[in-house]
């Protein structure tokens, strides 16, 4: 009887093999929650029938994996931009720096939400760091410019996260100052009046070295644009942009950048998250919100932008210095015999 139930026996093995399996089925069952709870599925949002959907290609998290210049990277950087263990650092606390972080894929989703998780600090007091970061959805990527380390004169949506104040005679404006602007490609950012004269709106957003979280979110749905932020570390939404009329083109891509002139600042991303929005339409708003080739921003006049002539191939060109000469000797030959008929009917006269 004791060798049955002693740990050579049947009944010990069955029971470790027991046991075996119901460790096994309680790991699948703690995985099974864990991808449950991870927001790979639909998360329904707000009052009504809107539901949110993470778009993997779109987002940023860590580690970081999806960062690099390979084919199969989801995203590039640009510039000073580095990769850290728990961020990527669009410029560090140094002088003349820029950099950014670009989406290689164009976003195709009607309706969708961006949440960016980011931090900006250094060692600069009050008015003395610089210049703040921008998120972007954009037709051009990887193009360095004066515009928080992007290209001025950009096709698409722009969000600024400016801590630095330019304009000297302006009181009424608490930076750091977040601000929207939608541009044709005709439109340039005005530096020296902190983008004034093109934002849509902006707030005040005191986000500088802050011991908490800072996230903010850009909303499009319906062509309704919404920037919140959540800088407070109360885990809430504060309204910050809403503009109605919003027509942003699809297939841009997402990005993110940073500059620093004389004065500079760390400027983190700690993470971008993009949601698809499913939401209903009636066939009234099917007919309104179609797709549309160029932004633009109702009740907003744009300058028309005029496309540059195509460059001449080298056949037009020879094309045209070819029939510029025959036209130019056949003036001349022309010209000749006229002036010899005149010469003649001179002589006429004199006889």
């Amino acid at each position: 009887m004791a060798a049955t139930l002693g740990p050579s026996g049947w009944w010990w093995r069955r029971w470790r093999w027991r046991r075996r399996l119901s460790a096994w089925d309680g790991s699948r069952m703690l995985l099974l929650l864990l991808l449950l709870g991870s927001g790979q599925g639909p998360r329904k949002v707000g009052a009504g029938q809107t539901f949110e959907y993470l778009k993997r290609e779109h987002s940023l998290s860590k580690p970081y994996q999806g960062v690099g210049t390979s084919s199969s990277a989801l995203w590039n950087l640009m510039g000073n931009a580095m990769v850290m263990t728990q961020y990527i650092r669009l410029t560090p606390d140094m002088q003349s720096k820029q950099g950014a972080l670009w989406n290689r894929v164009p976003c195709f989703v009607r309706d969708w939400e961006l949440q960016v998780h980011f931090k900006i600090h250094g060692q600069g007091k009050k008015n003395l760091h610089g210049d703040g970061l921008a998120i972007w959805y954009t037709k051009d990527r990887m193009q360095p410019g004066p515009v928080f380390g992007n290209m001025d004169k950009f096709v698409g949506l722009g969000v600024f996260v400016d801590t630095y104040p330019n304009e000297e005679k302006q009181q009424e404006r608490v930076f750091p100052y977040i601000s929207a602007m939608v541009s044709n490609g005709s439109l340039s950012y005005d530096h020296e009046r902190d983008g004034r004269p093109t934002e849509l709106g902006g707030c005040t957003a005191i986000v500088r070295n802050l011991h908490y979280d800072t996230f903010l979110v850009i909303r499009y749905v319906k062509r309704h644009l919404t920037v919140m932020m959540d800088i407070d570390g109360k885990h809430e939404w504060r309204d910050c942009i809403e503009v109605p009329g919003v027509r942003l083109p699809r297939g841009y891509y997402f990005g993110t950048s940073s500059i620093t002139g004389d004065l500079s600042d760390n400027h983190d991303i700690i993470s971008l998250k993009l949601f698809e929005l499913t939401v209903e339409r009636t066939p009234e708003e099917e007919k309104l919100h179609r797709d549309v080739f160029l932004p633009s921003v109702d009740n907003m006049k744009l300058p028309e932008l005029t496309a540059p002539l195509p460059p001449l191939s080298g056949l037009a060109l020879f094309l045209i210095v070819f029939f510029s000469l025959v036209f130019s000797v056949f003036a001349i030959v022309i010209g000749i015999i006229l002036y010899n008929k005149w010469q003649e009917q001179s002589r006429k006269r004199f006889y």
